[in-house]
């Protein structure tokens, strides 16, 4: 529940779970304006560091950040937040809309493994 009006849709998967070294990167399509990324970290290896960016991609195909979290080093839960109705708040929250395609890139500090998982819940 985000805008006043409760329409989630169902979540999708951006990234399944795996023990990851190396920057990777998705490109969906979505019909929501404003939505919540599930970042899921169930183990670590020595002292990995990953940040997640979430880009717009404009229709010429040209990407633009909406969103990049913390550096994330440990296990748990991580939720990002995209709405025009909250809030803004650093490496959490934008408040912004969503545009129909976005990019998500998970960028890694180093080669220590992390395994993680990622999934996107749009509302309308």
């Amino acid at each position: 529940y985000l805008s006043g009006v409760n329409m989630c849709k169902k979540p999708e998967l951006i990234f399944s779970s795996s023990a990851r070294t190396a920057t990777l990167s998705a490109t969906f399509n979505t019909d929501a304006t404003e939505g919540l990324f599930f970042i899921n970290v169930s183990a670590v290896s020595a002292t990995p560091s990953v940040t997640f960016a979430i880009d717009g991609v404009s229709p010429a195909g040209t990407t633009y950040n909406i969103l990049t979290s913390a550096a994330i080093t440990g296990t748990g839960l991580t939720v990002l937040r995209v709405s025009p109705h909250l809030t803004a708040a650093a490496n959490t929250v934008a408040k912004d809309i969503l545009p129909q395609a976005i990019k998500v890139t998970a960028t890694h500090a180093d080669a220590d493994s992390i395994t993680y998982s990622m999934y996107f819940m749009g509302m309308e």
